[in-house]
């Protein structure tokens, strides 16, 4: 048996903390996310070797922040092209939020059973993702765990049981089961612990001959025909370019789409415009496109992103109303409409996940506009959407999310429990330039699309535009810096899956069992000092 060290340089705690920055940020590379299931093993490794001090304590939280702040530069620098306080602020608060549970592991394994510290350590690491997921205005989910098998759907197909969350699980509890193998040093827990580790992966496999092209399990036989446009405007001159040279542009595109389109997807803002929602359909771009689909495509509707305005009058309804010079109070937001050949129906929805710094900012720092970013458009607070109700036409349903929507597994479940069969996703993903961050907004749709089993059409400003099925496969992609459009046949799918009808389930019981772990550590170290005393 090869047992660890329990004392070791600091030399080696340093190549220990790289090591694991650098197995966490090639999850993000997009080539590999299994290094992650080993990632955290250096971090356990160097706890090891501490003692119970306050000292060591302090020394372990260094050598966690050193990790965690790396990880993050590694794998959300893109965000600097937008916005260098983006980058900071994601460092800062997402490095803190990955600390927290380590450092109750660290404590607590030197003063409890190992069984609670692991179990604090897995619990309380889902709690800290779960709690960043739902805060409002600071909620910045790139790097939760399960996210890292994105460019890896075919192994993760049980997400449509767990969600991302479920993901996580599997990354820490791997960690936990590697590292004690480590200590134990035995070929047989080696090869234990690799099947274990495992196990999700063949789980998977299986689940993804299942979920066939072929397969009824959960899709329908009927086929909706739907096209996504790729305009491929530059995002920081959109705003200040001709609007109907833009719109010229979009009429030109539509004009290639085949009669036969159920849905035509335009990205986020494609409209170039802000309209008035009480005057929406005298819109002059709504007004052409509902003409021109009056004239030559009557089966058809546009499914396209815009700013709108949501006038109120003299009362202040919501903390994110601005008021106009003649003390008129008014909502913008960023949405996506549905456009037919009848401009008097004309569904809207409301973008409900916000961009930190550039669409929403902390309540405490939206009256001083310190750190509002301006990307085009209107900058500062928007108005934040509440629902997620598909938009329908001619019996079929579909989600018209938008952007960073994507990103939030439960949010995109409330379009589909409100009927969704099609998940589509309007995006403008141009703000960071041909770096990764365009390609995991892509990729991440695809946990969307296992998540809850639908296929999904996505239509980007500057790419990638694209057609995902409901086992997270690409059908067809149209790439960065292109101009054009794509059409295929989309199933649709009324069943819910388990991670449906439940959200983030994971992330509400591990918050539970965290405080219960908590709870019950105070208790029994409170009791242990009364007898000592």
């Amino acid at each position: 048996m090869i047992q660890l060290k329990e004392n070791i340089s600091t030399k080696h705690r340093l190549l220990l903390s790289l090591l694991s920055a650098l197995l966490l940020s090639a999850g993000w590379s997009g080539v590999c996310g299994f290094t992650v299931l080993i990632g955290l093993v250096p971090l356990l490794i160097i706890s090891h070797s501490y003692g119970p001090s306050w000292r060591e304590f302090w020394k372990m939280a260094g050598w966690g922040t050193l990790t965690f702040i790396i990880w993050h530069l590694a794998t959300v620098w893109w965000v600097w092209n937008a916005a260098a306080i983006g980058t900071i602020a994601a460092t800062i608060v997402g490095s803190w939020w990955a600390l927290l549970p380590l450092m109750l592991f660290h404590f607590i394994s030197k003063r409890m059973a190992k069984g609670i510290a692991y179990t604090l350590f897995v619990t309380a690491w889902i709690a800290c993702e779960y709690i960043y997921i739902q805060a409002p205005a600071m909620s910045f989910p790139w790097l939760t765990l399960g996210n890292c098998f994105a460019f890896d759907s075919w192994a993760v197909q049980w997400y449509e049981y767990t969600g991302v969350l479920g993901g996580s699980l599997w990354v820490l509890v791997s960690n936990i089961i590697i590292f004690n193998a480590l200590q134990k040093g035995t070929r047989g827990s080696w090869v234990m612990a690799l099947c274990k580790v495992a196990c999700p992966i063949i789980f998977s496999l299986i689940l993804y001959a299942i979920n066939s092209p072929t397969s009824d399990r959960y899709l329908s036989d009927q086929q909706v025909e739907i096209s996504v446009v790729q305009p491929n405007v530059d995002c920081y001159t959109k705003f200040d370019s001709s609007a109907e040279l833009q719109q010229k542009n979009l009429m030109n595109l539509l004009s290639e789409v085949p009669a036969t389109s159920k849905f035509v997807l335009m990205p986020e803002t494609s409209l170039a415009t802000t309209v008035n929602e009480r005057f929406i359909a005298a819109t002059r771009i709504i007004q052409g496109f509902s003409n021109y689909l009056k004239n030559q495509k009557r089966q058809t509707m546009i499914v396209a992103g815009t700013q709108s305005l949501v006038p109120y009058g003299t009362r202040r309804k919501s903390d994110t109303n601005r008021r106009s010079r003649d003390g008129i109070y008014y909502d913008i937001f960023n949405s996506s409409i549905g456009v037919t050949s009848d401009p008097t129906q004309i569904p809207i929805h409301h973008k409900g996940k916000l961009v930190i710094g550039v669409e929403t900012l902390p309540a405490w720092f939206r009256t001083s506009g310190l750190f509002e970013v301006d990307l085009g458009g209107t900058a500062g607070q928007l108005g934040i959407g509440e629902g997620a109700l598909p938009f329908e036409f001619e019996g079929t349903k579909i989600a018209p999310a938008i952007c960073y929507e994507g990103l939030y597994g439960n949010f995109m479940g409330e379009f589909v429990r409100n009927g969704a069969q099609i998940l589509g996703v309007v995006s403008n993903d141009g703000w960071w330039g041909d770096t990764p961050g365009y390609r995991w907004l892509f990729a991440l749709c695809r946990l969307r699309a296992i998540e809850h089993r639908r296929d999904i059409a996505r239509s980007a400003n500057t790419g990638i535009s694209g057609f995902i099925n409901s086992r997270g496969d690409v059908l067809d992609s149209l790439g960065w810096d292109k101009e054009g459009l794509l059409t295929a046949q989309i199933r649709t799918n009324d069943s819910l899956t388990l991670y449906t009808r439940y959200g983030d389930y994971i992330g509400r019981i591990s918050l539970y069992i965290a405080l219960l772990s908590l709870l019950y550590t105070v208790a029994f170290m409170s009791k242990k000092r009364f007898y000592l005393d």
